[in-house]
């Protein structure tokens, strides 16, 4: 019976060979790189861009006692700048972006595809047809073979997955920091020019910048965009030329600093503070990550033409500017960028305070509009990587809204938009202090580049096969830089460090009892499934009053009949004319063509009138409304049908073209070899192709007749039957695991958004089928 089922339930593999895709990637103009490279602006180099608001004050925060420790600062600023974002981000890892897609889960799928590591084992050969699959072919006895292997092991799976986790929380927590730290110091600088204001109001005006932001998000990325785009660029030929003035008016001594002797210096003839004081020079190259995360918004070319010729250059002018006049005011670092401003350069000159007041002002909103953008870039970023998490079943369901026609990257979250801008207004009300916030902000920032560093290892050996001596060259360096970093923050934990430590525990904790949830109830489907021989066995009426409509079963299976669909004919007395069992499932690519998606089959014999559809989505695609995907459904199981007909007609010449392939009866045996099955009516012959022809049937139907069938039980109405799967943990579990399963799992399915939900299934067309699954004791 079980080689039966097989036999009437294979994979797709016939209808997956049919399919011939017409898309093609899209190619962008010179003249749309360009225009895109400025759009970007505005949305992945906010960051970046306000980082020398407060760089030096994290590195002095206590003062400058001598000048050449600026220099030294400023050298490690440079080479940071050059190794880390340029070189490390710009040059390289952007390349290992999964079809313009970027961040630590867009890495995670690089390596899903060819490396067996993803741990729902929903996949099958069929999806490596897809035009968007890419993959590279790994020779057999080659290094890449061997680390594939060892990847693939059961304890090295869950090891990858909670390092892509850690990272992913880590870009959530920038999510926080990031506009808590640039919104604040931007509005610090109210105190520069009026002293006697108290730092309680420079927290209300924040909080209140704060609110704003998060308030405009729901417009989307491309509004957003082309609002903030001029003023970011403002804002770099800004610094950049306040740099050039400072570095004509304090001397080029600073010029001393592209020398990487300086660095040397700075930190072997430093003392513990010049070592701490690493923390803060880390704060110029934030804003990388998110540089990456953001990559699915725009083209890798529009990035880097964007970063090389005015950010990176820019960025390097005003770290110049301000060491060279920290070098003849050591007592300012606290605000040195304010203060380095040419109109407050005028005061001590005793230039007329109006004056004064006309250049401060604009350059203070300037710089306050630039911390609102900086803010957006990782904003931007979380909302980006939580739609990968969701789409590998590593997130609670939340609702998911495309803001652009043009560019199906730019996404809002509704939900996580809020949660986002509450714990910022948190963090900043709580810390009050910048210094608190950097050190936050740094050990955030230098563990997601860790774990980017550690995956790039991986996508280097098994996608772009590199040489070993580059493999270690890449590693060696990277690790020499962010290991340093690291070093330097731990120091730091008991001084606000602990903040994105708490947070990321917290998201991870989430992600992962959900994750963990979910493969346990794919587990508990894929081992109850119902054999097709016990499908055959009830007949064509399946037991029950076959009523006119049809049924959409949705399931999380491929193959096979699910578990709730033998408890809903155990416990009803009927059933719609026709069933199909639909299954909605993410791929490790960034998309599926629409000519792609749809997969549809026959479960056994034609009266049976049962389907099989499979959805197939990428991590960048999201349902559209349930009238759309229904209609789609049907138009793609109408063409089967009618592609059916047609193939009968043309392979099998000794057959009625309307003759069904499969008839059955209730009795039936299999002999010795299992190839041929014989019914009391008809006799089924099962041959070495895997394909089930009868050898005589009295039954006669015509492709008009089908079509009429499946129409009229649209006509008559279709319902939606969902599984409601209650997961449990067993008395005999472990109390972590029972908490995990029976409070945290069970919280997160009651405040996520249900599957109608997301399916967008009109309530009267719902119906529930429930059941209870008990996890048993972990291995």
């Amino acid at each position: 019976m079980w080689d039966l089922g097989q036999k009437l339930d294979q994979p797709m593999d016939e209808e997956a060979g049919k399919l011939r895709n017409m898309y093609k990637q899209k190619k962008f103009s010179a003249l749309l790189v360009i225009r895109l490279a400025y759009q970007s602006l505005g949305v992945v180099y906010g960051d970046l861009g306000t980082s020398p608001l407060y760089v030096f004050y994290n590195t002095f925060p206590h003062g400058v006692n001598d000048p050449e420790d600026v220099i030294g600062a400023l050298s490690l600023i440079i080479y940071s700048l050059t190794l880390v974002p340029l070189l490390k981000y710009v040059f390289i890892v952007l390349r290992a972006n999964d079809n313009g897609q970027g961040g630590t889960l867009a890495l995670y799928s690089l390596l899903c595809r060819h490396a067996n590591i993803k741990i729902i084992p929903n996949q099958h050969r069929t999806d490596e047809e897809l035009t968007t699959y890419s993959r590279t072919t790994i020779h057999e006895r080659s290094f890449a073979a061997k680390t594939q292997r060892w990847l693939e092991r059961g304890f090295i799976k869950s090891i990858i997955l909670i390092l892509v986790l850690v990272g992913t929380c880590m870009v959530i927590g920038d999510g926080i920091l990031t506009p808590a730290i640039s919104v604040l110091s931007a509005a610090g600088g109210i105190r520069v020019n009026k002293p006697e204001i108290d730092s309680g109001v420079v927290v209300i005006v924040a909080v209140v910048i704060l609110v704003g932001l998060f308030s405009v998000q729901h417009y989307g990325t491309d509004k957003v965009g082309w609002l903030f785009a001029p003023i970011v660029l403002v804002w770099f030929l800004l610094i950049g030329g306040i740099g050039i003035y400072n570095i004509w008016r304090f001397g080029g001594r600073v010029l001393k600093a592209f020398s990487p002797l300086y660095v040397y210096h700075y930190i072997r003839n430093g003392r513990k503070d010049s070592w701490l004081s690493l923390g803060g020079i880390l704060l110029s190259i934030t804003g990388a990550e998110a540089l990456f995360a953001d990559l699915a918004n725009f083209p890798v070319s529009s990035v880097q033409i964007a970063f090389t010729l005015l950010v990176f250059p820019c960025l390097l002018l005003a770290y110049s500017g301000q060491a060279a006049y920290l070098v003849h005011n050591l007592h300012h670092s606290r605000d040195v960028f304010y203060r380095s401003i040419p109109g407050l350069l005028y005061l001590s000159l005793y230039i007329e305070i109006s004056i004064v007041k006309k250049i401060y002002w604009p350059v203070f909103v300037i710089a306050t509009l630039a911390a609102i953008v900086a803010s957006q870039a990782t904003i931007t970023a979380t909302f980006s990587i939580i739609k990968q998490a969701l789409a590998h079943g590593c997130f609670p369901r939340v609702k998911v809204v495309h803001t652009s026609k043009k560019f199906l990257g730019q996404i809002y979250i509704p939900d996580i938009n809020w949660i986002l801008m509450i714990l910022c207004i948190a963090v900043t009300v709580g810390f009050k202090n910048q210094s608190h916030i950097g050190n936050a902000y740094g050990t955030a920032v230098v563990l997601v580049m860790l774990v980017t560093t550690l995956l790039m290892i991986l996508v280097m050996i098994l996608v772009w096969h590199c040489h070993w001596i580059l493999v270690i060259a890449f590693t060696g360096l990277s690790l020499i830089v962010e290991c340093t970093y690291f070093s330097a923050v731990l120091f730091k934990v008991d001084q606000g460090g602990w903040a994105p430590l708490a947070i990321a525990g917290v998201f991870l904790t989430v992600m992962y009892v959900w994750h963990y949830g979910t493969v346990k109830r794919y587990e508990f489907e894929l081992r109850s499934k119902v054999s097709m021989a016990w499908i055959l066995g009830l007949g064509p009426s399946l037991g029950l009053v076959r009523v006119p409509g049809i049924s959409l079963v949705y399931t999380e299976l491929a193959s096979g009949i699910p578990h709730i669909f033998s408890h809903f004919i155990t416990n009803l007395p009927a059933i719609h004319s026709v069933v199909v069992f639909v299954c909605v499932k993410y791929l490790p690519v960034y998309t599926v063509p629409e000519e792609e998606r749809f997969l549809v089959k026959r479960i056994g014999p034609k009266n049976f009138h049962i389907f099989r559809c499979v959805a197939r989505y990428g991590y960048k695609d999201l349902h559209k409304k349930d009238d759309d995907f229904e209609k789609k459904l049907f138009h793609n199981l109408f063409m089967f049908v009618r592609l059916e007909y047609m193939m009968e007609d043309c392979s099998d010449s000794e057959c009625s073209p309307c003759e069904p392939r499969t008839e059955r009866s209730r009795d039936f045996t299999l002999n010795n070899n299992g190839n041929t099955t014989s019914l009391s009516n008809d006799v089924l012959t099962i041959s070495s192709v895997d394909s089930i022809v009868p050898a005589r049937s009295s039954s006669h139907c015509t492709e008009g007749d089908e079509y009429e069938f499946l129409n009229n039980g649209r006509e008559a109405g279709v319902v939606h039957i969902l599984g409601n799967t209650v997961v449990r943990a067993n008395r005999d579990s472990r109390f972590y695991k029972k908490i995990a399963v029976d409070y945290i799992y069970v919280f997160l399915r009651k405040i996520c958004r249900e599957n109608s939900v997301i399916f967008n299934i009109p309530h009267e067309g719902l119906l529930n089928v429930g059941q209870v699954f008990y996890v048993y004791r972990l291995r």
